[in-house]
């Protein structure tokens, strides 16, 4: 999450998958140990994080069905951060304050230790989902760099999955924030998916953010001529670019694959369209469309590595979160385990 500009897209990352074993604790420690130095992490601070991740994966080999840590390093507003993600299916938390509660723990829920987690992190998250799982978040923030940075016209997270056995995700995203001469705001939000899986998926994949990030084009259907041009030697991937345009709130798409993309709600879910075809072979004619993007609504775009069939019933609560859970919960439920998975969500702030 954080703010960019065009000469610093903020774009996806290596994310270390941990999954429920024995072994989870220790070796969720060995890796945020290493990022944490990669970052700057004081060493108190990076024995804070460390706690947390002990704490985080003794949770899950207690009480989880099945579950994952996620360790990865962010940026915001120019600074760097580590970021915690704990996810499991799961009978979820019935009290989520008692739960907060040092010391609390009921047989079937989380409990132990999310106090501690969230008094350590700098930011702290947790939804819940009865009788399905809980997301927990927390973030650890490396000193500030220096130097003044622009308030963010709008909040944004994403996260990828590869597909089991596989080390190298075929899907991805980036988001870069550009100013019109007159200084008003848009974002470019690109949401790509490899075909296959593996290593040239991957490839493409990578492909595809050099080219959005060169991109100088302004409109989606612009930017996805680039990307395309760009694909072309590679065995090509879906691609889908939305403009977001926080101060008349409003958001349009133009996508090739299955990409797909909603103005999600709290109870309604508004789907934008993406046309048939592979970006960098067969390319139809684009046709862009648009939506409204209302207060207490976020941006969602995802690959074909999740369920399709979701719906805002199904997750109450979820777009009061932060986009990085709202990403979160969305890839590990809907998700399978047969596909990469991808995930971008925007929200414009009120």
């Amino acid at each position: 999450m954080g703010a960019v500009n065009a000469a610093s897209p903020a774009e996806a990352g290596e994310v270390l998958w941990l999954r429920v074993d024995e072994g989870l604790a220790s070796a969720g420690r060995r890796e945020a140990a290493g990022l944490a130095r990669r970052v700057g992490l004081t060493e108190g601070r990076a024995a804070d994080l460390a706690l947390a991740v002990t704490e985080a994966a003794t949770n899950l080999q207690k009480h989880a069905d099945d579950g994952a840590l996620a360790l990865r390093i962010t940026t915001f507003g120019g600074r760097a951060a580590v970021e915690l993600l704990a996810l499991d299916s799961g009978p979820g938390i019935a009290d989520i304050s008692a739960a907060l509660r040092d010391g609390s723990s009921t047989t079937g829920t989380l409990g132990v230790g999310l106090g501690a987690i969230r008094r350590l992190a700098d930011r702290f998250a947790l939804h819940t989902l009865q009788g399905r799982g809980t997301c927990l978040y927390a973030r650890f923030t490396a000193p500030d760099a220096g130097g003044a940075q622009p308030r963010p016209s709008a909040r944004f997270s994403g996260l990828t999955r590869p597909i089991s056995g596989e080390t190298q995700c075929g899907d991805t995203w980036a988001v870069r924030e550009e100013r019109d001469a007159e200084g008003v705001p848009h974002l470019l939000v690109m949401m790509c998916d490899g075909l296959g899986h593996g290593p040239l998926a991957a490839r493409a994949a990578g492909e595809a953010r050099t080219a959005f990030r060169n991109s100088r084009a302004a409109d989606p259907a612009e930017v996805l001529a680039d990307v395309h041009a760009g694909l072309r030697g590679t065995r090509g991937a879906a691609v889908a670019v939305a403009r977001v345009d926080p101060e008349v709130r409003r958001v349009s798409l133009c996508g090739v694959g299955n990409i797909a993309a909603c103005v999600l709600g709290a109870e309604t879910r508004q789907p934008l369209t993406s046309l048939p075809g592979i970006v960098g072979h067969n390319f139809p004619r684009l046709q862009t469309f648009g939506a409204a993007l209302p207060p207490g609504h976020v941006l969602v775009l995802h690959s074909d590595g999740l369920n399709s069939r979701w719906q805002p019933a199904q997750f109450p609560g979820l777009t009061a979160q932060s986009p990085a859970v709202v990403a979160a919960q969305l890839l590990w439920q809907a998700g399978t385990r047969r596909d990469d998975a991808g995930v971008v969500v925007v929200e414009v702030p009120t």
